[in-house]
């Protein structure tokens, strides 16, 4: 059997391969409510054989979204509205997962269809948006934050925790904590938008201190024997890869020591001069680095849709799962084309039954 179709098994939960379906905002959401949309998208998914699927980044606090139109866990009504894709992603034997975050300076702004920027000031949608420092992205999204004050860091610190609460009371058996793309928890690691000069900025064990201190109050409800993981980007591609990439290693020891389970390696995104090269899984060196120092398992997107290219980033021990994000939208059986393409036998029997039964039988399944 190929690597990528081996079980994986992280404390009490195996998935039936090492495939994972990673967040992809659907910016579908009213109130932070998902919604029909949501259920047939994310059972959809499930269904096409991935071993893991994991919600979009769902806010945990409205002041958290992204847009007006994220997905949002701040509210017990909005954990009840997610019970039915739990069990729908389950029904269709994956594990179900979520990615709770805050989007800190990049919040308040409109769809990417929409225009991909900041909501203008004086729009009824508009909401001030908050960051380690007052230092704006920059490019589409200009907004100046507002510096966070430590009761604001005290309090995005607790909404963390309360939506990790309702996420587990709603059934989720894996959560992912968003510390990347230059949503708040990078940017309390990046000198690009951290420039404090208290016990959360300045030195390297200032700038981790919000990761840390947030997974510890995470860690406190979140069950142990389930996974506890969080998305980081380890890199930003701006001139300064080697002491960026030293010191998220650093990171992610200090993150494992602190009770994480797993690293979605990706790219920092918190400055729009990066200059990233783009290609075919030109994560997995990078991935494979954090894994052998840190001693954590380790995940990765980004050009992983090539099946030959993810089974050799796990039968090389680069990578423990590969996420395949558009290609799953492209094609939601991805897996089972895949498994054709690596020549598993029978592979039309990773599907439901209803599926199944007609590709095996008329010769699509071997």
């Amino acid at each position: 059997m190929p690597a990528l179709f081996q079980p994986f098994t992280l404390k009490d939960v195996t998935l039936r391969n090492r495939i994972a379906v990673p967040p992809m905002c659907q910016y579908s959401a009213i109130d932070g409510l998902v919604n029909d949309w949501h259920l047939v998208h994310l059972a959809g998914l499930a269904r096409g054989g991935a071993g893991l699927v994991i919600v979009e980044a769902t806010a945990v606090s409205p002041e958290g979204r992204i847009t007006p139109n994220c997905t949002g866990l701040w509210n017990d009504v909005q954990a009840q509205a997610l019970m039915p894709a739990v069990e729908a992603i389950k029904a269709a034997g994956a594990v179900p997962g979520i990615q709770i975050g805050h989007a800190g300076r990049k919040a308040s702004a409109n769809r990417p269809w929409d225009g991909d920027d900041h909501i203008p000031e004086g729009d009824a949608r508009c909401w001030q948006t908050i960051a380690p420092s007052a230092i704006p992205f920059g490019a589409n999204l200009p907004k100046v934050p507002k510096a966070m004050t430590p009761d604001d860091i005290a309090r995005v610190r607790s909404d963390f925790k309360a939506a990790a609460l309702r996420a587990r009371d709603a059934g989720f058996r894996w959560l992912e904590l968003h510390f990347a793309h230059g949503y708040l928890g990078q940017s309390f690691f990046s000198t690009h938008s951290n420039q404090r000069d208290d016990a959360y900025g300045g030195n390297l064990e200032n700038r981790c201190r919000f990761l840390l201190e947030t997974l510890d109050a995470v860690r406190e409800v979140w069950p142990e024997n389930l996974p506890l993981t969080a998305r980081f980007g380890v890199i930003e591609y701006d001139g300064r890869d080697d002491e960026t990439l030293a010191e998220s290693v650093e990171l992610a020891k200090q993150l494992k020591s602190h009770g994480l389970d797993l690293l979605n390696v990706s790219i920092g995104f918190s400055t729009p001069t990066a200059r990233i090269p783009w290609a075919p899984g030109f994560l997995a060196p990078i991935a494979e680095r954090v894994r052998r120092e840190s001693g954590l398992p380790v995940a990765s997107a980004w050009g992983f849709d090539d099946p030959e290219i993810a089974q050799g980033a796990v039968a090389d021990e680069q990578l423990d799962l590969v996420m395949i994000g558009r290609a799953h939208l492209a094609n939601p059986h991805w897996p089972y084309a895949a498994a054709r393409k690596l020549g598993v036998e029978r592979a039309a029997w990773m599907l439901p039954a209803p599926y199944a039964h007609w590709l095996q039988s008329y010769g699509g399944g071997s």
